[in-house]
C-alpha cells in the first residue's frame, strides 16, 4: 500500500494562494478569490485522496487481522487433532495393558485351580 504525501502549504502546488496575497484592489481581490477557489478545489481533491488511501490502510489492517486470527485457528485446531490422536493412542496403550494384566490373572489362576482339583 502506497500512501503519497500532499504538501498542504501556502503557495504549494494544493494551496496555491500564497502567504503573501494582497486583496488591496479590486483585481487583486478576485485574483485571489479564484485563487482560493482553485485552492478549495484542490483541498478537496487531495482529502479525497487522502481518505481513499486511510480506507485502504484500514481494510488491509482488517484483513490481516482477520488472517492473524484464522492462523492462529488453524494451528489450535492442529494442536487439537494431534491431542485427541495422541488421547486415542494412550487409551488403546492403556486398554491393552489392562487385557495383558487380566490374561496374567487368568494364567496364574489355571495352575490354582487344577492344584485344588487334586485335593
Amino acid at each position: 500500500i502506497t500512501v503519497t504525501a500532499r504538501n498542504l502549504s501556502l503557495g504549494g502546488s494544493i494551496v496555491t494562494l500564497a502567504a503573501a496575497a494582497s486583496i488591496s484592489t479590486a483585481a487583486l481581490a478576485s485574483t485571489a478569490l479564484s485563487t482560493i477557489e482553485t485552492s478549495l478545489n484542490n483541498l478537496n481533491l487531495a482529502l479525497s485522496q487522502l481518505g481513499t488511501d486511510a480506507k485502504k490502510i484500514s481494510l488491509h489492517k482488517t484483513f490481516v487481522t482477520k488472517l492473524t486470527d484464522e492462523l492462529n485457528n488453524g494451528i489450535g485446531n492442529l494442536v487439537d487433532a494431534d491431542l485427541a490422536k495422541e488421547s486415542a493412542n494412550l487409551q488403546a496403550l492403556q486398554t491393552k495393558q489392562q487385557l495383558g494384566i487380566q490374561a496374567l490373572s487368568i494364567a496364574n489362576q489355571a495352575p490354582q485351580i487344577l492344584m485344588a482339583l487334586f485335593r
